[in-house]
């Protein structure tokens, strides 16, 4: 597949839906139920429009970031995804490969198909992405072992209490561990280019790739989950899936270094606020002494310049990352992020910006949620 004549986001995510077996793109693809967060992720980043400044000189801008003490290409790091091993062959591999050639911050995932050291042994920034489970002996176990492969980030989900409602992964008969049903053979029969590259070459080596930690998760997750986590982990600890700021204020408290503010890319509470709406009330509270990140409905560069704008440190993204996996592993997963770059510098550029750190709420017009105060309600 020639990447270049694949413009944008959209053309990356169309030849992508075309590749991979109806089940698995639309595992990575769509949100929950009926996809109302997931749309609404992108209709309220949309909805904020640029005042650009005018008449600046542009002719030296660098979208370079500097992120918990190290400078990154711009301030966008790969989110953690469960699916990788799935759409190319080693996919976390490749993936890890293209963050560290492209400059940017790599997310392991707990559910990821890969080993963890040997995703670490690809190079660059690694953070780890943290369920924990249910029995909590191996959760302590497996950031003793991120810890000692070097992982640099600790990101605690918060926002997945239980598993969310999927109703297309039943009906696409997609599950995990794996267990063919007639629907799922047929769907990758149907693809025989994907079931050759992928599952074929899983085949002849290791056999089909399964999730590397598989326990219960808990449900009982709190607070005091994320003091032991601190008292345990000496990197930098973030609480991600965040969107209230008393929330962010308490997982503070409990010594967190950070704050991912998340729906989850809309992919769990399907009437869950957008992020982006969110994000100045967070930064607002807790902004001035922490790092605060984004993510959830990042398609364009002009998405990273509204969220970095607004107050975002930097942000995430996951399915990005995915489609162009899905269509040359590490080449296809740079030419995304290349795409991104550029879209982000040409998006400062038409703001009036050379730096990063000139990007700021003055530059967009935000709608201002509607808030019903307690006294009005019934």
């Amino acid at each position: 597949m020639n990447l270049d004549q694949l413009y944008n986001l959209a053309d990356v995510r169309d030849a992508s839906m075309k590749r991979l077996p109806k089940g698995i793109f639309e595992f990575i693809d769509r949100g929950a139920e009926d996809d109302d967060a997931l749309a609404h992720n992108r209709e309220a980043l949309k909805r904020i429009r640029a005042r650009p400044q005018v008449l600046v000189d542009i002719s030296e801008r660098t979208s370079e970031t500097s992120l918990f003490g190290q400078s990154y290409s711009m301030p966008f790091a790969v989110a953690p995804t469960g699916a990788a091993g799935l759409v190319w062959y080693q996919g976390e591999l490749e993936l890890a490969r293209a963050a560290a050639a492209a400059r940017i911050p790599f997310t392991i995932a707990t559910r990821s198909m890969s080993r963890l050291e040997d995703i670490v042994g690809m190079g660059g920034t690694l953070w780890y992405q943290l369920y924990v489970f249910t029995d909590r002996s191996l959760t302590w176990k497996l950031i003793d072992r991120v810890a000692a492969a070097g992982a640099e980030a600790l990101l605690v989900t918060a926002d997945v209490p239980v598993a969310p409602n999927r109703e297309f992964n039943r009906r696409n008969g997609y599950t995990f561990p794996f267990k063919p049903t007639p629907r799922s053979v047929i769907d990758m029969l149907r693809h025989p280019r994907w079931l050759a590259e992928v599952i074929g070459r899983y085949w002849r080596t290791t056999g089909i790739p399964q999730y590397e930690q598989m326990p219960a998760y808990a449900e009982d997750l709190s607070f005091d989950d994320i003091r032991e986590l601190r008292r345990r982990w000496k990197g930098k600890l973030l609480v991600k899936g965040v969107l209230r700021p008393e929330d962010a204020q308490r997982a503070l408290d409990c010594g967190a270094d950070g704050i991912v503010v998340s729906n989850h890319g809309g992919r769990c509470l399907d009437v869950a606020a957008a992020p982006i709406e969110i994000l100045p009330e967070i930064v607002d509270a807790v902004g001035h002494k922490t790092t605060v990140l984004m993510d959830s409905g990042i398609r364009r560069g002009t998405d990273i310049a509204k969220a970095v704008s607004l107050g975002a440190q930097a942000v995430l993204g996951g399915r990005v990352g995915l489609y162009g996996l899905s269509l040359g592993g590490q080449a296809g997963a740079e030419h995304v992020f290349r795409l991104l770059h550029r879209e982000l510098l040409t998006a400062m550029a038409q703001l009036g910006c050379q730096r990063i750190e000139q990007l700021g709420p003055h530059l967009f017009d935000v709608p201002k949620r509607h808030v019903i105060s307690r006294a009005g309600l019934r």
